[in-house]
């Protein structure tokens, strides 16, 4: 059953200073900011025992923030502490399946779910960048398509190709194959009945449990202003779903990433790659801090306001 007192593993403070949230429900918060450098865009194994340490003893149930979208791997170590089986749906505009290292990072973490045999299944939803486009598809985790234990469902996206790839037939897209290559049509969610396609979806699902993880960059810059790219998807239609899944699955447990926050990076490499890896132009840099937090905090207490009925 799912607690309705929220769980902040405080690495940003991109979340404690949203005080109507915290004021409105009743808040642990764990402060681990000391390791957030470490935590930023990837961690190394001795740093997620730390964190899993730190956190034992905290509910497995409780709604979790997790701050700014470069911590989302932090929901593989919430996932693996099931000991029972579930479904995991994921709200984000990447895929965060990438086969490449480091392997334990907000872009690869999805992998590190799947080695869990209790996670039968991984929808994801919203992913619409160009981490499935041609070229960066091909490092992807395209053998966990096979048996549809993961479908991808973007919100909008062009035909993809894979070269030199075998592609298991699967129920999110439509595969063409040729001799050279695979062209991937996706199975977009724009111009469909939402209603419809997430009660069809869910039928499929094979566990009555899901844990249910969100971040915000899938929601367009209305309703999100975070360390990454504009989403495609309404707050209206986040919601719509969040509450289709709510009246028919049992909620286990939920996440929630994609707040903003400054990036601090102590490891030259690290600080490098982050450079590289993050969008150059963030639509939240055109905001000052507090206005970017009041946004991203309205997204959260409507989130809330859905799990707390």
């Amino acid at each position: 059953m799912l607690n309705k007192s929220i769980r902040i593993l405080n690495l940003d403070d991109s979340v404690v200073k949203q005080q109507n949230l915290i004021s409105r429900y009743k808040a642990e918060i764990i402060d681990l900011k000391d390791l957030a450098p470490k935590v930023r865009l990837w961690m190394n194994k001795k740093t997620k025992e730390d964190i899993e340490k730190r956190i034992q003893g905290s509910s497995k149930d409780s709604i979790t923030f997790l701050g700014s979208g470069d911590f989302h791997h932090m929901s593989s170590i919430l996932i693996n502490r099931s000991h029972k089986p579930i479904s995991v749906i994921i709200f984000d505009f990447h895929p965060d399946w990438d086969t490449l290292p480091p392997h334990l990072a907000c872009g690869s973490w999805v992998n590190q779910i799947l080695k869990n045999k209790n996670v039968q299944k991984c929808i994801l939803i919203g992913v619409s960048s160009d981490d499935i486009s041609s070229g960066y598809v091909q490092s992807g985790n395209l053998g966990s398509l096979k048996d549809n234990r993961v479908e991808i469902y973007p919100y909008a996206h062009k035909p993809s190709k894979a070269f030199f790839k075998r592609i298991p037939q699967n129920l999110s897209f439509e595969l063409k194959k040729h001799l050279l290559f695979n062209e991937i049509y996706w199975n977009e969610l724009k111009n469909k009945n939402l209603k419809e396609f997430v009660l069809s979806l869910l039928k499929r699902i094979p566990t009555k449990e899901v844990y249910i993880s969100i971040d915000k960059d899938c929601l367009k810059r209305n309703y999100a202003l975070t360390n990454w790219e504009e989403g495609c998807l309404s707050l209206d239609e986040l919601q719509l779903m969040l509450k289709l899944i709510k009246e028919n699955l049992d909620i286990v447990g939920v996440d929630i990433t994609g707040d903003y926050s400054k990036i601090h990076i102590k490891n030259k490499f690290k600080r490098i790659l982050s450079y590289f890896d993050h969008p150059r132009e963030l639509i939240a840099n055109k905001f000052s801090e507090p206005g970017a937090t009041a946004v991203n905090e309205e997204t959260n207490l409507k989130i809330m306001e859905l799990f707390a009925l």
